[in-house]
């Protein structure tokens, strides 16, 4: 069998619709897995989970609400036939609201810590149950280099990016005896639709601050994903995979 092969297993990706979630789902999806592709935007889920189709994947799309977590039981029992036995859940769905803290209000702060942290507990709660008692199971929870250095202006995500390791870690501990694993993808800077807006002088300068001397793409966080959920990542859990150039050493 070819190596990082995930036949046979399904995966639920949230915030699958573009950038980093969409490339998750799209190389897991390449690589043997069913895969769910979760976000609000259902029409652009819609089409990908189409397109894998055509490509000879096997793919749905579900609607899923992060920022609205007591919603989400619900809807995860509603999965479509055949994809309900989730092996491998990505939660990457996320928002952010920036402002400089002394004028950050509550509501901001709120609705990234909902969004960001609690719609992935929300997410995971059900799903770990079926994995605990298949005895198998991969969870990736995508932060944020800002989780672990911290950025002005951004408080609210990276009080909510660096939660989710602390929740990585505790679940990590609790899920291991059930061969259950939880792992962190931590990216830097990406090329995304939030970075394509950049001014190429902001740009440059965040080049000039990364020591590979480039944005990272979503490519190279698909692969540490697609590594962390296959039978070889195993013997991992409880990691945080920095994948930022360097940025954060």
């Amino acid at each position: 069998m070819s190596t990082f092969r995930l036949d046979g297993k399904t995966a639920l990706v949230t915030g699958a619709s573009q950038g980093i979630g969409e490339a998750i789902a799209r190389r897991v999806c390449a690589h043997g897995a069913r895969v769910i592709l979760a976000s609000r935007n259902l029409e652009k889920l819609g089409a990908i989970a189409e397109e894998l189709r055509d490509g000879g994947g096997e793919a749905a799309a579900h609607q899923l609400d992060l920022s609205q977590p007591e919603t989400i039981a619900d809807r995860l029992r509603e999965l479509p036939e055949g994809f309900s036995d989730i092996d491998i859940l990505v939660n990457n769905a996320g928002i952010t609201a920036d402002n400089l803290f002394v004028r950050m209000d509550l509501d901001q702060w709120e609705r990234v810590l909902r969004t960001n942290l609690t719609g992935a507990y929300a997410v995971t709660r059900p799903l770990a149950r079926g994995m605990m008692r298949r005895r198998w199971g991969r969870i990736i929870n995508v932060s944020s280099v800002v989780g672990l250095m911290g950025n002005a202006g951004q408080a609210n995500y990276a009080a909510a990016k660096a939660g989710l390791i602390g929740f990585s870690k505790s679940l990590a501990r609790e899920l291991a005896s059930r061969n259950v694993t939880a792992n962190v993808i931590a990216p830097g800077y990406i090329e995304t639709a939030m970075t394509e807006d950049l001014p190429e002088e902001a740009k440059a300068g965040l080049e000039k601050s990364i020591p590979l001397k480039r944005l990272g793409q979503v490519e190279d966080i698909a692969a540490s994903a697609h590594f962390l959920a296959s039978e070889e990542a195993g013997y991992i859990t409880g990691h945080v995979l920095n994948i930022s150039g360097g940025l954060y050493i």
